[in-house]
């Protein structure tokens, strides 16, 4: 069993930046890949970006895709989402996601979640 907790969200103005960070703890070995989702109020939740724990191969989904980078630390286990050029549609809660198994775009590849960090940014 993996377990995720998500820090680093916060209050943010339009174009700043944030950096959120996911420590995993348990059994992640190098078969892992990692995913940020986000879902905002009254939104599905959807695919941010995604890593694989070993090579750090990465995917990114459209609407992020040049603002925000994901990375992971193998030493510390921990993966983190450095967040540029933030806007108001980027306010939602985050969410780590860990499974065994390539990279993953959607919620159903992911068995172990974190219990998200909001991050909203003012206009």
């Amino acid at each position: 069993q993996v377990s995720l907790v998500e820090s680093g969200g916060g209050l943010v103005q339009a174009g700043g930046s944030l950096r959120l960070s996911c420590a995993a703890s348990g059994r992640i070995t190098s078969g892992y890949a990692m995913g940020w989702f986000r879902q905002a109020p009254g939104k599905e939740r959807e695919f941010v970006a995604t890593i694989t724990w070993n090579g750090g191969r990465t995917y990114y989904a459209d609407s992020v895709k040049g603002r925000f980078t994901i990375s992971r630390d193998s030493a510390k286990n921990t993966v983190y989402l450095q967040m540029n050029s933030l806007k108001p549609e980027d306010t939602a809660v985050y969410y780590c996601a860990a499974r065994y198994g390539g990279l993953g775009y959607k919620e159903v590849h992911y068995n172990n979640w974190g219990q998200g960090t909001q991050v909203t940014v003012s206009s």
